[in-house]
């Protein structure tokens, strides 16, 4: 049994930003479902002062303005136009009633019946049940209340409630889970997948590594991923001065000031580069770096890039990740920052072409078609159990005309 036929829409992210689990598995879905990607509704109040935050809504209102986009064969991306004023009070009522008509606005043009629910942020919950729904799936990536920029124990409430409200819960660390289970007896363990064939083009022969590493000292160094309060500048900058002869290359856009860094001539601040190069980075690369900072927030995360650098062969070196220690032998876990530097020597030492390769296929198993497929099992069961036998053909949960 999976997922095939269903109409689902889903508030996530923004569509266009770096890819994460959101992008993988809502691509995939799309494949046998027909899928509606909505942009952020906006997990935090904007800061009106900002040019940065105006701008944004000047173009999230060109967005809605210009309709639902179609991405690919079975994937449409909205923006909605909703107040910037939280999701509570007069303002909630306000957007709960706008986001109503959208949707309903949407289903018609697309020509969806009925329709999952999923989003992958806490701040829906306010919608769950009120937007014609016939089945609510919360899927959570991350621990939302330790965000810094974000009003934690009010994330926490939302959270709490949506779980409570969904028809099922996915979360991606063993942590998250321990912590939603007892609020929802369908939640379920998604650990993250990776795009194995995209980076392990990291080990052809054809692939070419960037041209602006081309002169930095060897070996390298690599982070790729958003620069922010949950990566530890201070641990990179120690070990970029404990190694003078390495090359330090940060990938990703800096959300923190980073001027600390730009005064290491050994570290580069490459910026944002498109996911379909990254592998020509890893490329380059001797060892991929993980260096979270260790706080509430990090210890319920679980990267990412850690398989997309194993599936390029690249030898991984984390800070104390509990969802980073399954990979003893691929990866090496580090609890202080000499333990850090020694996993990091030892990498460079030992980073033969048999390496690679093994590191390559210790993750060759763990696709994002291979999540989702178990994913799409899950929901497919619990809306037959919900709906009955006509859930496995699209009958109760996407009317023929929302299924392609």
């Amino acid at each position: 049994m999976t997922m095939t036929g269903e109409s689902i829409i889903c508030f996530a992210k923004e569509w266009t930003e770096d890819p994460t689990s959101n992008n993988h598995v809502m691509r995939l879905l799309a494949r046998n479902n027909k899928v509606v990607w909505v942009n952020s509704i906006g997990i935090r109040r904007p800061d009106f002062t900002s040019g940065r935050d105006l701008s944004r809504m000047a173009r999230a209102v060109k967005r809605f303005l210009r309709g639902p986009v179609q991405v690919d064969e079975n994937l449409w991306v909205f923006t909605p136009l909703v107040l910037p004023l939280g999701h509570s009070g007069w303002a909630g009522a306000i957007n709960e009633q706008i986001l109503k008509l959208t949707i309903a606005f949407i289903r018609w043009r697309l020509r969806i019946g009925r329709f999952q629910l999923w989003t992958f942020l806490p701040n829906v919950v306010n919608y769950v049940g009120k937007l014609g729904e016939s089945l609510a799936v919360y899927y959570c990536t991350d621990e939302f209340s330790q965000f810094s920029y974000l009003n934690g124990a009010h994330i926490a409430n939302q959270e709490r409630e949506l779980c409570r409200r969904a028809d099922v819960v996915f979360t991606t660390a063993h942590t998250l889970l321990e912590r939603r289970l007892p609020l929802n007896p369908e939640t379920h363990l998604a650990r993250h997948g990776v795009d194995h064939a995209h980076f392990a083009t990291a080990l052809d022969a054809a692939t070419a590594e960037p041209e602006e590493l081309a002169g930095a000292k060897r070996p390298i160094l690599g982070f790729f991923g958003l620069i922010h309060d949950w990566i530890d500048l201070d641990l990179i900058g120690w070990v970029a001065q404990q190694r003078p002869e390495w090359t330090i290359a940060l990938i990703g856009k800096a959300s923190v000031d980073v001027s600390q860094l730009q005064k290491i001539p050994n570290v580069l601040l490459l910026g944002r580069k498109p996911y379909e190069e990254l592998p020509r980075y890893c490329k380059a690369f001797s060892v991929g770096l993980l260096p979270f900072v260790i706080n509430e927030l990090t210890r319920n995360v679980n990267p990412i890039k850690l398989r997309e650098y194993l599936s390029a062969g690249v030898a991984a070196v984390s800070t104390d990740l509990p969802e980073a220690r399954p990979y003893a032998g691929v990866c090496e876990v580090a609890r202080t920052r000499e333990e850090f530097l020694a996993a990091c020597d030892a990498a460079v030492a030992n980073d033969t072409p048999e390496m690679r390769q093994r590191r390559s296929s210790a993750v060759a198993g763990e696709t994002w078609e291979a999540r989702v497929e178990e994913i799409g099992t899950i929901v497919a069961g619990v809306a037959q159990r919900k709906y009955g036998d006509a859930a496995r053909h699209g009958g109760s949960v996407a009317s023929g005309a929302g299924a392609r």
